[in-house]
């Protein structure tokens, strides 16, 4: 009986890793993403990270909609960041949105326009795009439930 239940230890823990591969989809091109939808996550993002691949992001997922606002703080790429409504239709872009090391540190708002995703991006990627508003986004993958 043990034997079986390490067994089961063993082979559950690739596979939950596996079933958790998140992506998202934008004009045709797929980004493999890390969900953020705790506080805590959403409050460290991309800080202190030196480098992102290029067809790589970061989604995060708020439970309302809201104007939201980001800032550059101990993150060290440029970002572009883009706000989705809860349709997941582009309502707003900040494009290269620069590191920052020390206050004050600018703010990168959705202006009044409500957003529930926000995904990060590297800079000039939404231009090699050519996003425009009410582009869709199309997420793979399920995340924890946004707090």
């Amino acid at each position: 009986m043990k034997t079986w239940m390490l067994a089961a230890v063993l082979f559950a823990t690739p596979w939950a890793t596996f079933a958790q591969t998140a992506s998202v989809t934008l004009h045709g091109k797929t980004f493999s993403t890390e969900f953020a939808t705790t506080d805590a996550q959403r409050e460290h993002g991309l800080m202190a990270r030196d480098h992102m691949d290029a067809d790589h992001s970061m989604l995060f997922i708020f439970a309302d909609d809201a104007p939201r606002a980001f800032w550059m703080k101990n993150t060290l790429i440029p970002l572009d960041i883009l706000y989705f409504d809860s349709a997941r239709k582009l309502v707003a872009m900040q494009l290269n949105a620069q590191p920052c090391k020390s206050d004050p540190c600018a703010i990168y708002p959705s202006g009044n326009l409500p957003a529930r995703y926000v995904l990060e991006l590297n800079a000039g990627t939404a231009a090699q795009l050519q996003l425009k508003q009410g582009d869709e986004l199309t997420i793979t993958g399920t995340p924890a439930a946004p707090q």
